[in-house]
């Protein structure tokens, strides 16, 4: 039964914020001062600052001139957000009713006061499917803000990432994230600094990438259109106003990304992000800081110059064949599924014929946010070939780049980024990639099969039962990787780097004889999680299944909760978001299981079936 009271008399509270509406646009386009001092071409990097300065001053001022901010009352706990006037007049007439029938006791307003509580519970559910509905089609390619969605219209517990707690500052992140940095870097050992050039071998390309060549206004209009619309802090107008101002916004902007490019030299405002603090995992205690990862939002148009570069050097990379062959990440037609396959592949061969299999799981601490930067440009300019021009921009890129914390409306002290490459940027994962390029070397080297995707690295050997010697191999592999690694800055975390014995199911028991140890690691679990994926010593996927089975069920049994509250149009883009995308995913792995193991996915499928279309239980499926 739905209950009558949706306002909470509450204290008020302030909160700033801005009103746009449809007409704004014309009244920004009005109000927008003479922009012929955006389209002069710079000739120096410090015109090039100065005009994005000047630019994002311009577009600011107007916004507060035609949509100011204002505090605006806020209640503590809000009114139900489908609660609108037309359901509030219907509650006032339904009381009045009431009071009505028991003030006079009369049948007539008895009559009258139960036809408006019906009316009015109708209007309240039909408001609330109507916002339901809303919230579901403007965010049904965002899974995270859907599963919050979900849990508190079935009243389970937000996830935590959404409410940090509020006994922590902005300046207690910012802190935290700094020292754990310099702490990372502290503790990797001092050796050869030279060590890391004679571990690998490189052969330099013979086709050079001088400088970056300029776009136009169609390629920077298909960029912005495509982008999504997420508004930084930092950005001077929201992303969703400017895409809707870009027939005035359009020079200016193309102007100075063009100008970017040809300088080489990234203006300084595109070089300050807001770092938000995203826990890591939902299960784990928000009130502790070691379990947050910092994620930076940066400007939106520093994300479209990004996007113009990376563009052009993955052409670049794919052209002159600079990729690592074993590295799927972040890379055209490669995926988590495409890695799983090949090193899936490899192992079952293996155990077809009889030979067991070492899977080693390397684990990387804070990898992205601990790469040298002078590191970097010796990949860039003796890996890659790039020279010139571009490699002075990817200098600018690196350098003078400072970061901040914004939380709960405050903002913490700037500090420097002196390492590392912004997570939540274009570049960053491709930086990322090119940074380990000398990786593969060394492992081939050993005659061992591996496979990466951005940081996490799988290295994998096969050998004969009675031939377990050859396993020493991985061993000293490990230890030479651990070596360059730590040249290179980058942390190998022996804690959590898994190992898994995989063979044939009649050697599995002798498995454990070999007693196996790499770096302090000693094989003590019968499965581990790849990749999203959960392998096991037989590589029959019965634990992947059974998990992937398990959190299905889950999802469905909320989504029944509100098949009441939606139309079965969305109950089926919820059944998409939460179910269809975990059946899918890695799917090819299950080519070849038994017929009881994927038996067990098709009961979900067909339970996720009944439930849309509100079959009963043992109701036969096929129609």
């Amino acid at each position: 039964m739905l209950r009558i009271t949706n306002i909470n008399y509450m204290a008020l509270r302030y909160r700033p914020g801005r009103t746009i509406v449809p007409a704004t646009k014309d009244r920004f386009t009005n109000n927008l001062p003479d922009l012929s001092q955006l389209l002069c071409v710079p000739i120096s990097t410090h015109e090039l600052d100065e005009m994005t300065s000047n630019m994002g001053t311009i577009f600011s001022n107007t916004l507060e001139a035609v949509a100011p901010i204002k505090l605006k009352k806020v209640r503590e706990k809000r009114t139900a957000p489908w609660y609108n006037s037309n359901t509030h007049s219907l509650k006032k007439k339904t009381r009045s009713l009431e009071r009505k029938w028991r003030k006079t006791n009369l049948e007539v307003f008895r009559i009258a006061w139960k036809n408006s509580m019906s009316s009015y519970r109708q209007a309240l559910k039909a408001a609330r499917a109507e916002h339901i509905h809303k919230l579901i089609e403007n965010n049904q390619n965002n899974p995270r803000f859907l599963f919050s969605t979900v849990a508190r219209l079935t009243n389970n517990q937000t996830p935590p990432d959404l409410n940090i707690p509020s006994q922590f500052n902005s300046n207690d992140f910012m802190n935290f994230f700094t020292d754990k940095i310099d702490n990372i870097r502290n503790t990797i050992a001092n050796v050869d600094s030279t060590a890391y050039n004679t571990l690998a071998s490189f052969i330099a390309p013979k086709d050079k990438l001088q400088c970056f060549t300029a776009i136009g206004q169609e390629e920077l209009n298909k960029l912005i259109t495509a982008s999504k619309p997420t508004t930084c802090l930092l950005d001077p107008v929201p992303t969703k106003l400017l895409k809707e101002l870009l027939p005035v916004a359009e020079e200016p902007l193309l102007n100075i990304i063009n100008s970017s490019l040809s300088l080489g030299h990234v203006p300084k405002p595109f070089k300050l992000a807001v770092i938000k603090p995203l826990i890591k995992k939902p299960q784990l205690d928000p009130s502790e800081l070691a379990n947050y990862r910092p994620i930076s939002n940066l400007p939106f148009m520093s994300k479209i110059l990004e996007k113009v570069v990376s563009a052009q050097l993955c052409s670049f990379l794919q052209k002159n064949y600079l990729y690592e062959e074993f590295q799927s990440g972040f890379r055209p037609h490669h995926s988590t599924e495409t890695a799983l396959v090949k090193i899936t592949n490899d192992l079952l061969l293996a155990s077809d014929q009889g030979c067991v299999s070492l899977l080693v799981l390397l684990d990387l601490s804070a990898a992205f946010d601990t790469i040298d930067h002078d590191i970097l440009i010796d990949r860039l300019q003796n890996y890659t070939g790039i020279q010139g021009q571009a490699l002075r921009w990817f200098r600018s890129y690196l350098s003078d780049r400072y970061h901040i914390v914004h939380l709960n409306g405050e903002s913490s002290q700037l500090s420097p980024v002196k390492y590392g490459v912004p997570q939540g940027s274009v570049l960053g994962p491709l930086l990322f990639s090119i940074y380990m390029l000398p990786l593969g070397n060394i492992i081939r080297k050993y005659g061992i099969s591996f496979h990466c995707y951005a940081d996490d690295t799988q290295l994998y050997i096969s050998t004969r039962p009675d031939e377990t010697s050859e396993l020493s191999k991985l061993t000293e592999c490990v230890k030479n990787v651990k070596d360059w690694m730590t040249n290179n800055f980058l942390l190998l975390n022996s804690d959590k780097t898994e190992i898994l014995l995989i063979g044939p199911k009649d050697s599995t028991p002798n498995l454990v004889d070999y007693n196996l140890q790499l770096d302090g690691c000693t094989v003590t679990s019968s499965t581990v999680k790849n990749l999203g994926v959960i392998l096991d010593s037989n590589l029959s996927f019965e634990n992947h299944i059974s998990h992937v089975t398990k959190t299905a069920f889950f999802h469905l049994r909320n989504i029944a909760k509100l098949l009441n509250m939606i139309p079965v149009s969305d109950a089926e883009k919820l059944v998409h978001a939460f179910m269809t995308s975990r059946l899918d995913y890695c799917n090819a792995l299950l080519a070849g299981c038994p017929a009881y193991s994927i038996i067990k996915l098709q009961v979900v499928q067909n339970a996720a079936a009944r439930v849309l279309t509100r079959s009963r239980k043992y109701d036969h499926i096929t129609p």
